[in-house]
């Protein structure tokens, strides 16, 4: 107990805080600047509460500093003689600031957060500047006294310097003892979400708004404490407490210490007051020097003077470490589950503690979670939800209905809007058309928080966790979003057993337990993917959305989690997006398809894979490919283009498998597959976007392997990129003299007898064009660069037919004259261009043949590319 006592932070920190008189005596300084090293402490502590455990960048605190201190001042001259009443004056004050500006900053963030912050603490030091009557102006406010505290002989004389420091250190010393209080509350565990990933902790049950609200007012309130104090140690407020050079000092003492640590903004006062008072007495420059010090900090270490003593001390950061003590004690027994298992034996995941952890739950606390009794109602309806990006509608008025109990899927090729569909119903986006119910009740233009409370939940297309946590506190943090304290801001966050037990026996259900001390961010990509799964149903959801759990998972993980979808079906109601066709298909019990925003089928799989018109969503149909010549032949000799056995990465996501394709000069190639299956990630590691780990890429016989995307696109590869990404502030004109390059036969003036269009509009900004006419610029400004090869990415997506007739014909012509690699999910499109083709599924290319054969044969496409 002593021995743990004696490495608890607070302990050593205050022990400094008792030698500090005898270090300054030591060093033939003065009291007075130890009393500045508390305050200081205090503050940069008081702000890294936003800094380091919100990730809130404010570039003020200097002002709420600077009002503690006038507040404190001017009650004192003009109201109440003594200490404690103007003391907490000023902190009333800063409070009251604190919360007026922090509720008109706080629907701002990141940049736009920090800059108003600067404009609010210019506004208040030229408001003190000005008002020479009130506050003395640029010469301050003098006349203040440090009166002695207490009545007849129990009289402190806070006029000494030695016992002034006393009194400030034994003030600092509580507060901090409350600021760690509160970082170690439910409360502080929250910020740190948020600070972490900010969309996640609104996307488990959490007023993301006002834990930064309140964690703004709260350090407000204990920067002006220090103001006041630091008033009463110099007898005098001066209008330069309040300037900007002043939220400049804290912030760079909190990071120079350590914003990742309690105690680091303790060192970095102490170490910026010393440095001030023994660089000062050498040159006025001293801040020159520290500004050194400071970059060096940030770009070497970031983590501060902490961060170098814990690396020399060997401590690596982002190591597992083991499971925290909470997690450990309300760890179960294991059962003996019936296990679902690889093809060695081993167990994937503990089924039945799936079902006994919900059935745990409502045996516990009866909760209304899960799978309740059947009312004849969908639970989920969706009634004519639209939403617009510009003028393109990304879903265009879906209906559908979700049972209770039900496992739906919604399936569709690249942007048919099943993302956007799930960002309007969970309140991330705001429809422009329609509505979502869930259980009777309009969801739709509620925040995410309020639809997580009412019983829904989801996970991200890209993973969704919170990285630097543990596994065990990103689901403890989940389940505390339930709990009647999640606010409380002094109660120790282990306390709450009952949220530790819960985390402890979701993350056995998932089969995460031996993982629960280990960072999120030292996870595999698919035990990630169970963590953020275990994090929506730790939520209690009634609904639970999964948007495409099984993207880039390796085989056995993507069983792994297949096997956890299908045990909650039953205890949960589902809705799941994914494009690994053949898991939809053994999931569901029905499925929606959509395409192009409009829900076009519906049905159990069985019929949804008879569906003519899904099969031709899928696959493609235009009357332009219909009559289609055949490709060129193969030229001879060295291809164009080599890729040899590529695998690629998103993180820690295997994307690409072993890719090998050829593309030879003059010719078109085809690279088809369905969603998700890896067709942009190779063309994003041929142009360098994404380096490939293993394998090799040549370019006209040179290793282009991982080369920097500007020298590839010098070589002579250009690039049409899935949504288009024209410059939406510069006209079409511009866009294409932009792109210019080379010597070749393309120029402005073939380009706009090529694209009438845009001829017509070459004066127009890119922002104000349609979906169509932003394609035909993407192409045309790929075609500016003369180059030998092109890429393109989706050229037909979401065009209008006669578009797709405008583009399909350019593309014809360019056949022989330039070299294409084509990605396209209009397979009959693709194939009418193409000479040959390549299928990749799964990250893997798994046919490779003449375009022709693939097109004549209906039933070898539709097990390749179809549902």
């Amino acid at each position: 107990m002593i021995a743990r006592a004696a490495r608890h932070p607070l302990v050593w920190l205050y022990a400094w805080f008792l030698v500090i008189p005898f270090v300054m005596t030591a060093v033939q300084s003065t009291v007075s600047l130890g009393t500045e090293i508390v305050v200081f402490t205090l503050l940069a502590i008081a702000y890294n509460l936003l800094m380091g455990y919100t990730g809130l960048v404010s570039f003020g605190h200097s002002a709420f500093f600077g009002l503690g201190g006038y507040a404190a001042g001017l009650v004192q001259i003009h109201l109440v003689k003594g200490m404690v009443v103007p003391l907490l004056a000023g902190v009333a004050v800063a409070t009251l600031a604190g919360a007026v500006i922090g509720f008109l900053l706080m629907r701002k963030r990141g940049v736009y957060f920090s800059l108003l912050t600067l404009a609010f603490t210019q506004m208040f030091f030229y408001v003190v500047y000005g008002a020479t009557g009130v506050t003395g102006g640029e010469n301050g406010l003098g006349g203040i006294e440090r009166f002695p505290l207490g009545a007849g002989v129990l009289r402190v004389d806070l006029g000494d310097k030695r016992i002034y420091y006393y009194a400030t250190a034994v003030v600092a010393a509580a507060a901090i003892w409350v600021l760690w209080r509160v970082v170690h509350s439910p409360f502080g565990r929250v910020l740190q979400g948020i600070r972490e990933n900010e969309q996640r902790a609104s996307f488990v049950g959490y007023d993301v708004r006002r834990y930064k609200l309140a964690a703004f007012v709260v350090s407000c309130a204990f920067a002006g404490l220090a103001g006041a104090l630091y008033t009463f140690l110099l007898n005098f407020a001066y209008p330069e407490s309040l300037h900007v050079t002043m939220a400049g000092e804290i912030a760079a003492m909190t990071l120079v210490g350590g914003m990742r640590s309690f105690v680091g903004p303790a060192v970095g006062a102490a170490v910026f007051v010393f440095m001030r008072d023994t660089l000062s007495s050498w040159t006025e420059n001293w801040l020159v020097y520290f500004g050194v010090i400071f970059i060096a900090f940030v770009m070497f270490s970031p983590n501060g003077i902490v961060g170098v003593v814990q690396r020399l001390r060997g401590l690596r950061r982002g190591a597992a470490a083991p499971a925290p003590a909470e997690a450990r004690a309300a760890t179960p027994a294991p059962a003996a589950p019936a296990p679902v298992t690889r093809d060695d034996g081993r167990p994937l995941l503990e089924v039945d503690g799936v079902t006994k952890y919900f059935g745990g739950l409502a045996a516990v606390d009866g909760a209304s979670f899960g799978v309740t009794r059947d009312d004849g109602r969908p639970l989920l309806e969706v009634d004519g939800v639209t939403k617009y990006f510009g003028g393109l509608a990304a879903v265009d008025g879906a209906s559908f209905g979700v049972k209770r109990g039900e496992l739906r899927s919604v399936i569709g090729p690249n942007g048919a809007g099943k993302t956007t569909l799930f960002n309007v119903v969970t309140g991330l986006l705001a429809p422009d058309g329609g509505e979502a119910r869930f259980e009777g009740a309009v969801i739709t233009g509620l925040p995410p928080h309020r639809v997580v409370a009412r019983g829904v939940s989801r996970s991200f297309q890209i993973i969704s966790v919170f990285q630097s946590l543990s596994v065990f506190e990103n689901v403890r943090l989940a389940v505390q979003a339930k709990h009647p304290r999640r606010f409380a801001m002094l109660t120790d966050s282990t306390r709450l057993t009952d949220a530790a037990a819960e985390a402890a026996r979701l993350l056995q259900a998932v089969g995460l337990a031996e993982h629960a001390g280990t960072l999120a961010a030292n996870l595999s990509h698919g035990d990630q993917r169970l963590l953020e799964i275990a994090i929506a149903l730790a939520t209690r959801p009634k609904l639970l959305l999964l948007d495409e759990p099984l993207a880039g998972l390796s085989a056995p993980d993507r069983v792994r989690v297949a096997a956890l979808i299908r045990a909650l079906h039953g205890s949960v109601t589902i809705v799941l997006i994914d494009h690994d066709i053949d898991q939809v298909l053994a999931l569901s019990d029905r499925i929606t398809v959509l395409h192009q925003g409009r829900v076009i089928a519906e049905g159990a799989p069985a019929e949804i894979q008879k569906n003519a018109e899904v099969q031709t969503a899928y696959l493609g149909h235009l009357k332009v490919a219909a009559g289609a010549d055949a490709g060129l032949a193969r030229a001879e000799g060295a291809p164009l283009l080599g890729v040899v056995s590529v695998d690629a990465f998103y993180g820690k996501s295997h994307v690409l498998h072993d890719v090998s394709l050829d593309v030879f000069p003059g010719e078109v190639v085809a690279l088809l597959g369905r969603n998700g299956a890896g067709k942009t990630t190779t063309l994003a590691a041929i142009t360098g976007v994404v380096p490939p780990r293993r394998g090799r890429i040549t370019y006209r016989g040179r290793d282009i392997t991982g080369g920097a995307p500007e020298a590839i696109a010098r070589q002579g590869v250009g690039l049409v990129p899935q949504g288009r990404r024209i410059f939406p502030n510069l006209s079409v004109l511009e866009n294409l003299t932009i792109a210019r390059r080379g010597r070749g036969g393309w120029t402005l003036e073939r380009v706009f007898e090529t694209f009438p269009r845009l001829h017509q509009l070459r004066h127009a900004s890119g922002g104000t064009l349609s979906g169509g006419e932003l394609q035909l610029l993407a192409i045309a400004r790929a075609l500016m660069g003369n180059v030998e090869l092109l890429l393109l990415d989706e050229p037909f997506e979401g065009l209008a037919p006669t578009i797709v007739e405008t583009v399909w014909n350019v593309l014809h012509a360019l056949k022989g004259e330039t070299t294409l690699l084509l990605v396209e999910q209009n397979a009959d499109l693709a194939l009418a261009l193409a000479g040959r083709a390549y299928v990749i599924n799964n990250g893997s290319i798994v046919w490779s043949g003449d375009a022709t054969t693939l097109r004549a044969q209906d039933d070898l496409r539709r097990r390749l590319l179809g549902v």
